[in-house]
C-alpha cells in the first residue's frame, strides 16, 4: 500500500495524520508552502507544493478545510499529473447498506452514515457527524464537527458546515454556501452565502464557487 502525503500542516492537517496512522497507512509527510522544511516536532515538512511531483509514488490527502482552497490545490495537483489521492475512513465509522464514498475523502472519528448515501470526491466530514438516509455530499464539502445532517439533505459542491449544526430533512444547500457554527437550517439556501441562526437565515455574500 502507497504511503501518504498530506497537503496542509495546519491544525486539521495533524488530524488527519493521526486518522491515517489509525487506518494503518504510512503517512511520509507534509507538502506546506507557509511551513519550515524539516522535522516538526512529531511530523515531517517535505517542502511546498511544488515539491508534489518528487512524490509522485504516494498517494495525497488535501487536509485544508476552506473548500475553494482545497479546489484549488487539489486542481494544482491533477494539473502536475498527480491523481493518486487516497480516501481515508477512521475505523470507528459506521456506515449501512449502499454508502458510496469518493477519492481523496476524509471521514473523521465517530462518524455514522446509515443508508444510501453518496459522498463525493475530496469531502471532509469531521468528528462525529451524522448522516441520514438518502443525503447527497458532493464534491469539496466540509462537514464540521457534530453536525446533524437529516434525511434527502443535498450538499452541492463547496457547500461548508460549521459545528454543531443541523439540516433538516430534504434541505438543499446550493453550492458554495455555508451554515454557520450551531446553525439550524430549515429552507434551502442560496448558493455563495452564509447562513447563521435558528432558524437560519442569510448573512452576507461568499465569493463564488469556481
Amino acid at each position: 500500500m502507497k504511503s501518504i502525503v498530506i497537503v496542509g500542516f495546519g491544525g486539521f492537517g495533524r488530524e488527519v495524520a493521526w486518522l491515517a496512522k489509525e487506518c494503518e497507512r504510512e503517512v511520509l509527510g507534509f507538502l506546506d508552502d507557509n511551513a519550515k522544511l524539516g522535522k516538526q516536532g512529531a511530523y515531517t515538512i517535505l517542502g511546498g507544493l511544488d515539491s508534489c511531483s518528487d512524490y509522485s509514488d504516494s498517494e495525497f490527502v488535501v487536509a485544508i478545510g476552506n473548500p475553494r482552497v482545497r479546489k484549488q490545490v487539489v486542481e494544482k495537483l491533477m494539473a502536475r499529473g498527480l491523481d493518486a489521492f487516497a480516501t481515508l475512513i477512521h475505523p470507528s465509522v459506521r456506515m449501512g447498506e449502499d454508502v458510496n464514498v469518493g477519492k481523496g475523502t476524509m471521514i473523521c472519528a465517530g462518524c455514522i452514515a446509515t443508508v444510501d448515501i453518496a459522498i463525493g470526491n475530496h469531502v471532509i466530514l469531521n468528528l462525529n457527524v451524522t448522516i441520514g438516509h438518502d443525503d447527497v455530499i458532493r464534491d469539496y464539502v466540509t462537514v464540521a464537527p457534530m453536525v446533524a445532517l437529516s434525511g434527502n439533505v443535498i450538499l452541492e459542491p463547496g457547500v461548508e458546515v460549521g459545528t454543531g449544526a443541523a439540516i433538516r430533512q430534504g434541505i438543499n444547500m446550493a453550492e458554495g454556501s455555508m451554515l454557520g457554527m450551531g446553525g439550524v437550517l430549515t429552507k434551502d439556501t442560496e448558493a455563495n452565502t452564509i447562513y447563521v441562526g435558528s432558524p437560519a437565515k442569510p448573512l452576507k455574500q461568499l465569493p463564488e464557487f469556481i
